[in-house]
């Protein structure tokens, strides 16, 4: 005897949005609410998502992020990719378009294409005793948000 299993994978059926605030119902509401475009010659189809690659091409124009150089005979290219993203305000509300230029690094083989690495980063632990030392010294502290950080 062959027994069938029905599996509902309706999430409805396990998730309610009851409890939540105003707020969070309309954030959670436009989370699917713009499709990321899956390469560039989808994005290019979108006025919004072509503004946001242009603007990420002006900006590494304008921080000269690369020469035009001699290509080595004995190199592997390192391509790359867009990344989209879509930022929001807490309220749900899209702020902007972000596309980035970013190279795969995955394609590249230790000891091979490369020796050593190294990113400069914030330790949370040192975050935290700056915000300490502005708070203790009465120092006023200020949010941005950065559109292209570059290091040099």
């Amino acid at each position: 005897m062959k027994m069938a299993f029905e599996i509902n994978n309706d999430i409805a059926n396990y998730v309610s949005y009851e409890s939540l605030s105003s707020t969070y119902k309309a954030f959670v509401a436009s989370l699917q609410s713009v499709a990321i475009p899956r390469d560039w010659k989808e994005a290019k189809r979108d006025p919004k998502w072509k503004e946001a690659m242009l603007e990420e091409l002006a900006a590494l124009e304008k921080n000269n992020t690369w020469d035009l150089v001699p290509f080595p005979v004995d190199k592997k290219v390192v391509s790359c990719k867009w990344v989209y993203t879509v930022k929001k305000n807490p309220s749900g509300k899209i702020e902007r378009y972000k596309a980035r230029l970013v190279a795969k690094r995955y394609s590249q083989t230790y000891g091979i294409d490369y020796d050593e690495t190294f990113a400069p980063v914030a330790k949370m632990s040192i975050v935290r005793t700056l915000v300490s030392c502005a708070a203790n010294n009465e120092w006023p502290l200020y949010q941005l948000d950065v559109k292209n950080a570059f290091l040099h």
